[in-house]
């Protein structure tokens, strides 16, 4: 294997990991709870 092949493999895996960690953090940082809104439509209430 190339060291080039080996370099994208390794950096490949790093933006992984980045991905996956602002994505857990991302789920983590949502508030639950509920949300209403009133609006044209009329009312309507959503459960985080």
């Amino acid at each position: 294997m190339s060291r080039n092949a080996l370099y994208m493999i390794i950096g490949g895996l790093a933006v992984l990991v980045v991905v996956l960690g602002i994505y857990v953090y991302d789920r983590e940082a949502r508030q639950s709870g509920i949300e209403l809104k009133i609006g044209e439509g009329g009312v309507s209430i959503q459960e985080n």
